[in-house]
């Protein structure tokens, strides 16, 4: 505990007895605020626990924590409840002795979640055997069935307790849990007829609805919706997204099974829970005379069927009263009013009684028939003291169980404080506290308590009612200086109490209780006519909770105060006998929100817990106390006589020790095992000077540790680096010598198969062969061509020439197969156009050669560049292809600019808007050219036709391109290429000469001769 006080600026104090300011509720408070901030939630008062409820899952309730608590000195570890529990545990193995753990606070403080923790906490870590792991998952199951039948969903808590509920847990001499036992206290059987908005019934009733099977369902004549029954819908909140009640009754059904329910005690245990809502249903009407009938007898037949008794007999108890006179008895009709009170009190009667058998069939399940000695762990899980808006007879049972735990809780702390200030030899100083036996007298003292006018008002004769009840109190207690009426209040007291309340000035606070409904609630009465029907059911659980010996029985039966108190007395007498530990819950805000801190709330419950006051009581004296081994052995480092190892005394060690670091006389006593520091701040220097103290050791030691590592470390490397480098060596030699000769097996094997490589393939030259054959593959493929005019191809070894032929081959067609199946249609078309260029001019003109690598035109000239009227005069025909030319006269050779337009079925030479000549294709005999680079083309035509005028001569600057498509329209080869000279047709009986010539530039022109001269520039090859 000691080493978290370096963190109490951020984390607070794992002990509110080391707050400085014991005695301020806001240091108390602010403590609390800063651990709760942290997820640390739980604070010790000396061996009390303080809880506060995160409302979420932390992660601390693990196995590993489990076992990090087991077996550990108290305050060694951060406060928990498992710490509680070992404590407990281990104090009741080693001395033989009874512990019991008193867990209170208000509903959603978490006081059910921490007995189960404490349950799970014995059932992991304590020994077992498998022969007694059934006793032990009773014990553990017993907790689902009571909380079905006994928890309810408040507005302050979906799973609050509406029972108190004591568990003996016991233990054979090896500390293996071997049985238990449970007293219950107190069950709230009003909410079984009656939920305020927001509230439901006991789970068992969802829970059954929810989960049971149809068929379960129908034969308890029940349907799902819980909304049709009344006792059930008060509250209007009959769904709950936080409760599960389909699994939650699942889960109490595995435990009946295993706490040994026979199908007998459930089949029978689940008619009383049907015909307790079968009951809330049952309607009465006035009849004529204004008594009580029942309109509808379904409900009544179902009752009759489950608790097994006759419908009429039922009906007549419901609606009539049976009064017994000195010799006979009379029979009387109930109101309305008093029938449905009858209703509601047998609903409430069977219900408690069923709860009653249940408490004690639990305990015939966990009983333990060993008659060795047991030592045992008791927990008890009270309701803490509760303040309502409206207080009534539940809260002042309440609250008076509280009164009775604190005056314990005070008397056992001091008398523990006592007796080890007296083991110690330290004189024991009175301490001043609120001594509040007399509040408890005030309520249960004989004939003067409140308990005992209450009983007098509920059994005298005339009419008696909680008025008449206020007023005896005044009368009898009305003197009593912690009680106060409206009538006995001073002015500014008067107007907060009501005509028909009372006040009780508890060592909590003031707490304000309304009478409406005490007497009846306390006299909680049945009606005979009930009972006796009651008493004749063939149900074996009601037929063991009601007996027909109470009929015989003349005695009134006790009131609930009466019983109530009696138990209590029980309870403190079994709490007496036994060790104590306390766990205080608290919730941090009404929400049921995790993180948030509601401080009025939290305030409001540190007081009604009586924190306060037990920390003062326990603050009285020393605020610290160690045994001399555990001081000296913290704290030796701070004086070099102590340091590093005292050998003398403990004591003598402690305090030579304190003399050195320089206490102050009062700020401590020397006992006889203990040393006893007064004031926290004393204990904080302490510490602070230990941090200081441990951080300069820790640097030494770490630096003359890590020297010696380092050190060590060198060595140890410089000893593998020697041995590593000498293996290296020896390595890389031997892996050299294998290197080297497999080098020379394959060097041999090489000149061997290089010598052979000519001879077929065998063992001498297959190596050689395929390392040729591999290296040859892989350097080809660097090699391959990449176009189909790419014509270069890597020279193979001479023994692979003919597959290296065959490769090329098949890259050969590969290209050609992907270069064709990529040509588009109009490029196809200018391939086979250029195909045909060649057939006509290759290697007969000059230009071919440069003229491939120039795409063919569709036509030279776009039609919206010819003449509308042309257009009009060719007609229908459409043109294939049209370029310029020039054109020379037949006669002088004059050059004139013209148009060449070929169609499907003629030539024209147009100028602008006439056309100067039509040759019909079947009238042209053929088309020449020179065989030089000039661009002059003749159309010869048929001397026979005579509308031609003679042969056309034409010079074009696309010249292989125009007779390339004059040729596919003719669909003949009329096409010569002519060397020198070519003779032209002028007219009947006329013929003209063209002479073709090379010179240092282009010429045409007319010749001395009367001839053509056309005079190209030679191109070179």
């Amino acid at each position: 505990m000691e080493g978290a006080l370096t963190a109490r600026d951020k984390v607070g104090v794992q002990d509110f007895v080391l707050l400085d300011a014991y005695t301020s509720e806001s240091a108390f408070v602010d403590n609390l605020r800063k651990r709760f901030s942290e997820n640390l939630i739980y604070t010790y008062i000396g061996t009390l626990l303080v809880s506060v409820n995160p409302y979420q899952e932390l992660g601390i309730y693990t196995a590993s924590q489990m076992r990090l608590y087991q077996g550990v000195n108290f305050f060694e570890l951060p406060p928990h409840v498992y710490a509680i529990a070992d404590n407990a545990y281990r104090t009741m193995c080693s001395e033989l002795s009874n512990h019991f753990i008193l867990i209170s606070g208000e509903s959603g403080a978490g006081k059910t979640e921490a007995s189960k923790k404490i349950l799970q906490y014995f059932a992991v870590t304590c020994p077992m055997t498998e022969s007694l792991q059934i006793a032990r998952d009773r014990l553990l199951l017993s907790n689902p069935v009571l909380e079905a039948f006994g928890n309810a969903k408040t507005l302050r808590n979906d799973n609050s307790s509406r029972f108190g509920k004591y568990m003996d847990i016991q233990f054979d001499s090896q500390g293996v849990p071997v049985g238990g036992h449970i007293i219950s206290y107190l069950i709230e059987k009003s909410r079984v007829v009656y939920q305020s908005q927001g509230e439901r019934n006991f789970h068992v009733f969802y829970q059954m609805l929810a989960g049971g099977e149809e068929e379960r369902l129908a034969s308890l004549g029940l349907q799902p919706d819980p909304r049709l029954y009344k006792y059930l819908s008060q509250g209007h909140c009959c769904k709950e997204s936080s409760i599960n009640d389909k699994n939650d009754w699942k889960t109490v059904c595995n435990a009946f099974s295993i706490i040994d329910f026979t199908h007998s005690d459930l089949e029978n245990l689940f008619g009383i829970i049907a015909s307790v809502l079968h009951l809330g249903n049952i309607c009465f009407e006035e009849d004529e005379r204004g008594c009580a009938m029942v309109p509808v007898n379904r409900e009544i037949k179902w009752i009759a069927k489950l608790l097994g008794f006759c419908p009429s007999i039922l009906l007549e108890a419901l609606t009539h009263r049976k009064i017994e006179a000195k010799t006979e008895e009379v029979i009387c009709p109930l109101t309305v009013e008093l029938s449905v009170y009858a209703r509601d009190a047998l609903a409430k009667a069977v219900y408690g009684r069923t709860f009653t058998w249940l408490v004690n069939k639990i305990n015939s399940s966990l009983v333990n028939k060993d008659l060795a000695q047991k030592t045992v762990i008791g927990l008890l899980d009270i309701y803490g003291f509760e303040v309502l808006d409206k207080n009534g007879f539940e809260q002042f049972c309440i609250n008076y169980c509280n009164e009775k735990l604190q005056q314990l809780l005070i008397e056992r702390t001091l008398t523990a404080e006592q007796a080890e200030y007296e083991a110690e030899g330290i004189q024991w100083e009175p301490i001043q506290y609120f001594n509040n036996k007399i509040i408890c007298d005030l309520v249960e003292e004989r004939h003067r308590g409140i308990i005992s006018i209450l009983d007098e008002e509920c059994i005298r004769p005339g009419p008696a009612t909680d008025l008449s009840f206020l007023e005896k109190l005044e009368e009898k207690v009305g003197k009593h200086a912690h009680f106060q009426t409206r009538k006995l209040a001073g002015p500014q007291a008067r107007k907060r109490i009501g005509w028909m309340e009372f006040r009780l000035l508890h060592y909590a606070g003031e707490v304000t209780y309304c009478t409406q409904g005490f007497l009846e609630k306390n006299n909680d009465l049945l009606y005979t006519h009930l009972k006796e029907v009651l008493c004749r059911s063939k149900n074996s659980i009601v037929k063991e909770c009601f007996l027909v010996a109470e009929l015989r029985s003349r005695r009134r039966p006790p009131t609930v105060g009466t019983q109530f108190k009696n138990s209590l007395s029980s309870l403190l007498e079994i709490l007496i006998s036994k060790e104590p530990s306390y766990i205080r819950c608290i919730k941090p805000n009404e929400r049921k929100e995790p993180s948030k801190f509601d401080d009025l709330l939290i305030r409001h419950q540190i007081k009604y817990l009586g924190l306060m006051e037990h920390l003062r009581v326990r603050r009285a004296g020393f605020a610290y106390r160690r045994k001399y081994e555990h001081f000296l052995q913290r704290y030796k480092s701070l004086c070099p006589d102590t340091w590093p190892h005292w050998h003398g005394p403990p004591g003598e060690g402690v305090e030579r020790l304190i003399k050195y670091i320089g206490y102050k006389p009062e700020e401590y006593k020397l006992g006889k095992t203990k040393i006893f520091i007064r004031f926290p701040r004393t204990l904080f220097a302490t510490e602070d000077a230990f941090e200081f103290s441990k951080h300069q050791l820790v640097a030494r030691i770490q630096a003359t540790y890590r020297g010696c590592r380092a050190r060590r470390e060198y060595l140890r490397k410089r000893r593998a680096a020697t041995t590593l480098e000498a293996y290296w060596r020896g390595a890389l030699a031997r892996r050299e010598i294998k290197r080297r000769r497999w080098a020379v097996q394959v060097v041999r094997r090489f000149i061997k198969g290089f010598i052979h490589r000519d001879k077929p393939l065998g063992p001498d030259n297959e190596e050689f062969i395929m390392f040729v054959r591999k290296n040859y593959i892989l350097k080809l493929r660097y090699h391959v061509p990449r176009s189909v005019l790419d014509k270069s191809w890597l020279r193979p070894p001479g023994i692979l020439e003919s597959a290296s032929d065959l490769l090329r081959t098949m890259c050969v067609r590969n290209l050609v197969r992907k270069y064709c199946r990529g040509l588009t249609a109009e490029r196809k078309a200018m391939m086979q156009q250029k195909v045909v260029t060649s057939d006509i001019f290759g290697g007969k003109k000059e230009g071919y050669v440069e003229s491939l690598k120039q795409p063919f035109a569709s036509s030279r000239i776009d039609e919206g560049d010819i003449n509308p009227k042309v257009l009009q005069l060719i007609g229908s025909e459409r043109i294939q292809y049209a370029v310029p030319v020039i054109k020379y006269d037949r006669k002088g050779f004059k050059a004139r600019q013209r148009q060449l337009i070929l169609t499907q079925k003629a030539a024209y030479v147009v100028e602008l808007a006439k056309i100067k000549q039509k040759i019909d294709y079947s009238a042209l005999k053929g088309v020449s050219t020179s065989n030089l680079s000039d661009g002059i083309l003749v159309i010869h035509v048929s001397p026979e036709d005579h509308k031609q005028k003679g042969d056309a001569v034409l010079q074009c600057e696309h010249v292989f391109e125009a007779v390339t498509k004059l040729t596919m329209l003719l669909k003949d080869d009329v096409v010569k290429v002519v060397q020198g000279s070519l003779q032209f047709y002028i007219s009947p009986g006329k013929e003209g000469t063209i002479v073709f010539d090379t010179g240092p530039e282009e010429q045409v022109y007319k010749d001395k001769n009367g001839q053509l001269t056309v005079v190209s520039v030679r191109r070179k090859s």
